[in-house]
C-alpha cells in the first residue's frame, strides 16, 4: 500500500520539483512566505480551501476538488491570517490578526479577528468588532467555540462592558449571515476564561481563573445554575482544557503523568477526573484532534517530530503509515473531512520543502507545493543528534548539512531556539536552510528548559537563564567539530527573542567561542524584562507569575539578574553584533534591543541595528522584512566569520 501511495504522490508533483538546474536559490526563495499554506478541507471533502501568497498577491482561494478549477477567492490584503476553517461548503472562518491601534487606547497592539468568507457571495465580513456589542479595548477575537446547529450562528466569548466599566467575560452568539450586533449567550464574570457547550449550543461549563486567590475553577451548569466541579490553587495554570468528550457528559484536559503529559476526562456530573489515556514516555501532548464543536478524537505528541493517537485506530495506522514511508520528513496532520474519511498532510523534511498531500483511502493526490523554488535535491539535509552537556545531561539537537559539501571545515552556526519553553521541529527550518545553503553547518540544540522531551527536561531549566541553558549551547560546539567537520575557529551564535537574549549573552560572556552574535527581537535586560510583563499583565497574573518562576526560580534576586543580563557587561563584548527589533514587538519591548545598540555604540564596539518598521515579534508579516533580514545576515556573516 505505502509504496503505491508514494507512486501516485509522485505523479501530482510539479515537474520544476525534480528537474530545477542546481543553483543555489536566492535569498527570496527563503525569505518568502510560503506560497501555499493553510490548506483545508470542506466538510463534504467537496471543496479545499487555502492561502496564497506570491508577490504583493494575498488570497484566500477555494478550488473544487474533482476538477480543480477555483470556485471562490478573495484578496484579503495585508491581513496576516493565522487560521482557517470551514463552517460549511460554503462559508469559511479566516482568523487573522494585523498590528494597529486601538481608538482610545495608547500603544498598538496585535488584534486578533475573525471573518467570514462566504464563497457564493464573495464578500468577507469581521465577526465581532469593538465598540460594536463588546468592550472596546480588547485584542482577541478570534476564538471559536461551536457552531448553532443550522450553521447560521458562531458562539464567541468576548468581554462586554462600556469602557469606563470592568468588562466580563460572555459568550455571545454571533450571526453569520449578516451583520448584527452580538448577542448574550451565556454569561460569565470578569475572571472567565473560557465556555463549552454541546452540538445543541447549550452552556456545559465555564472556566475561570482567579488571578488574586490563585484559584483555577471549573463550573458546570446544573438545572440553570454554574455548580463548581473543580477548584486547585495554583500561581498558574497545570491543566490545560481543551474539549469535549463525543457523548457531551465530560471535559477533556491536559495534564501532567510522571515525566509527561496526559489525556483526562473530567465528568461534568460531578468532576470526577478519569485515569490518565495517551500517556507516552517522556513525550508531551502538544495539540488534541478536535471538530468544530470541539469533540476530541485523537492527540499529537510534541518532540522533534509529530505522532499521533486517536481512539479510531484506523486513523492511527493511516498515520503510522506514512511515517514509515516518509521517515525523512516529517509528517502533520493538517484537516480532515468531517467524517475522517480524507485526510490532509503536510511533509517537509530532506525529501518536501513543504508539501500538502490529501490521503482517501489508498490513494494520495499532491495538492501543492508550499516553496516551488527550493527543489528536493537543493534541500539541505537534516539530521537528529545528541550530545553531553558539561553536568552530563543529554541534549537533543537538529544538524543542518550544506548540501554542496566542501573539503574544508564547514564555518559553524549555533541557533537556539525562542520560547524557551518550545523546541525545533525536524523538517523545513528557512533560516537554517538559508544559512546552509550559504556554506554554514547549523545546529540547533534543544536545551534544557526546552519542550518535546518530558517534564523533567523543562524543570530543568528554571531558573538557569544565562547558567546551564547557555552553557548547554557552548557545548554544541565540540559535538559539531568532531561529528560534523566544524571549524572551532568560525562559530557565530544567532538567535530569535530568547534565542536572541542567548545571542547576546555569548557575546558579553563567551565571546571566546564565538566570533559574532546575531540577535533578533532578542531580551538584553531581564530586570527589565520582568519589570516590563508585571506592567503589562499585573504583579498577580498568571503570565508574571510564571516568568518569575522561569527566570528566578524562587532563587534569584534581581541582582543576581543584573549580573546575567548582557547590557550590565557591554564592557566585555569583544565580537561584532548584529541586531534587529520589530518596531511593533508587544512581546520583547523594542528597548530591549536599541538600548542595548546605544550602550555599545557609547564604547566603540562593532555594532549593527536594523529596526524593522511595521513589524511585532515573530517579523514574519511580509516579505520585504523578511528579505532584509536574511540579506542582512547574508553579508554580516560573510563579513565575520
Amino acid at each position: 500500500m505505502l509504496k503505491y501511495l508514494f507512486r501516485v504522490l509522485l505523479l501530482f508533483l510539479p515537474l520544476g520539483t525534480f528537474f530545477v538546474a542546481a543553483n543555489t536559490p536566492p535569498v527570496s526563495a527563503y525569505s518568502y512566505l510560503p506560497e501555499t499554506s493553510m490548506v483545508r478541507l470542506s466538510p463534504s471533502a467537496k471543496y479545499i480551501s487555502f492561502r496564497y501568497v506570491k508577490n504583493d498577491d494575498n488570497f484566500i482561494l477555494v478550488k473544487d476538488l474533482k476538477t480543480g478549477k477555483v470556485v471562490g477567492g478573495i484578496n484579503i490584503g495585508e491581513l496576516n491570517p493565522k487560521n482557517a476553517y470551514f463552517i460549511d461548503d460554503n462559508q469559511i472562518l479566516l482568523v487573522a490578526s494585523e498590528y494597529r491601534s486601538i481608538y482610545g487606547f495608547e500603544g498598538r497592539e496585535n488584534i486578533s479577528t475573525a471573518f467570514i468568507y462566504n464563497i457564493k457571495n464573495k464578500e468577507l465580513r469581521q465577526l465581532l468588532i469593538p465598540g460594536y456589542g463588546i468592550y472596546p479595548g480588547q485584542t482577541g477575537l478570534g476564538r471559536l467555540i461551536g457552531i448553532s446547529p443550522d450553521k447560521a450562528y458562531a458562539y464567541m466569548p468576548a468581554y462586554v462592558g462600556e469602557r469606563h466599566e470592568t468588562p466580563r467575560f460572555d459568550l455571545l452568539k454571533v450571526n453569520l449571515n449578516q451583520k448584527r450586533m452580538p448577542r448574550r449567550h451565556a454569561g460569565g464574570t470578569r475572571d472567565t476564561i473560557d465556555f463549552f457547550i454541546n452540538d445543541k449550543g447549550e452552556p456545559l461549563a465555564r472556566e475561570r481563573f482567579n488571578q488574586k486567590r490563585n484559584l483555577h475553577i471549573i463550573e458546570a451548569m446544573h438545572d440553570g445554575r454554574w455548580i463548581s466541579i473543580f477548584e486547585l490553587e495554583t500561581q498558574y495554570r497545570t491543566h490545560s482544557f481543551v474539549g469535549l468528550t463525543k457523548d457531551y457528559q465530560s471535559l477533556v484536559f491536559i495534564a501532567g503523568h510522571q515525566d509527561n503529559s496526559a489525556y483526562y476526562t473530567m465528568s461534568l456530573k460531578d468532576g470526577t477526573i478519569s485515569t490518565p489515556y495517551f500517556a507516552k514516555k517522556g513525550r508531551t501532548i502538544t495539540r488534541v484532534l478536535t471538530d468544530l464543536k470541539r469533540v476530541v478524537y485523537g492527540v499529537e505528541y510534541g518532540g522533534l517530530k509529530p505522532s499521533y493517537e486517536f481512539f479510531d485506530k484506523k486513523i492511527s495506522q493511516t498515520i503510522a503509515g506514512l511515517q514509515a514511508e516518509f521517515q525523512s520528513n516529517s509528517v502533520y496532520l493538517t484537516d480532515y473531512s468531517q467524517d475522517w474519511s480524507k485526510l490532509i498532510f503536510y511533509l517537509e523534511g530532506n525529501e518536501f520543502a513543504g508539501d500538502y498531500i490529501l490521503i482517501s483511502g489508498k490513494q494520495a493526490v499532491h495538492l501543492s507545493a508550499s516553496r516551488p523554488k527550493i527543489p528536493s535535491q537543493l534541500i539541505n539535509p537534516v539530521s537528529i543528534g545528541e550530545y553531553k552537556a558539561a553536568d552530563g545531561l543529554t541534549i537533543p539537537a537538529l544538524i543542518t548539512e550544506p548540501v554542496k559539501k566542501s573539503d574544508k571545515k564547514y564555518p559553524l552556526i549555533v541557533l537556539p531556539h525562542g520560547g524557551p519553553e518550545t523546541n525545533d521541529k525536524f523538517g523545513f527550518d528557512d533560516i537554517a536552510q538559508f544559512l546552509a545553503s550559504r556554506g554554514y553547518l547549523v545546529i540547533q540544540p534543544q536545551f534544557r528548559g526546552s519542550t518535546g522531551f518530558g517534564a523533567r527536561f523543562i524543570n530543568l531549566g528554571y531558573g538557569e537563564w544565562g547558567r546551564k541553558m547557555q552553557s548547554d549551547l557552548n557545548d554544541a560546539i565540540p559535538y559539531a567539530v568532531d561529528h560534523f567537520n566544524a571549524d572551532a575557529n568560525k562559530v557565530c551564535i544567532m538567535g530569535w527573542s530568547y534565542g536572541g537574549y542567548a545571542a547576546l549573552s555569548a557575546a558579553a560572556f563567551n565571546s571566546g567561542l564565538y566570533k559574532c552574535a546575531i540577535s533578533i527581537n532578542g531580551v538584553s535586560d531581564l530586570t527589565a524584562m520582568l519589570a516590563y510583563e508585571e506592567d503589562k499583565h499585573g504583579e498577580d497574573h498568571e503570565i508574571t507569575e510564571y516568568w518569575q518562576q522561569a527566570i528566578q526560580n524562587d532563587r534569584y534576586s534581581e541582582d543576581d539578574l543584573d549580573q546575567l543580563s548582557p547590557i550590565n557587561f557591554v564592557a566585555d563584548i569583544n565580537i561584532p553584533v548584529l541586531l534587529f527589533h520589530g518596531e511593533d514587538d508587544t512581546v520583547v519591548p523594542f528597548e530591549q534591543s536599541e538600548d542595548i545598540y546605544d550602550e555599545l555604540e557609547d564604547m566603540d564596539k562593532t555594532v549593527e541595528f536594523i529596526e524593522l518598521e511595521d513589524e511585532g515579534h515573530s517579523i514574519l508579516n511580509n516579505n520585504a522584512s523578511r528579505y532584509v533580514v536574511l540579506k542582512k545576515v547574508e553579508s554580516f556573516l560573510q563579513a565575520h566569520l
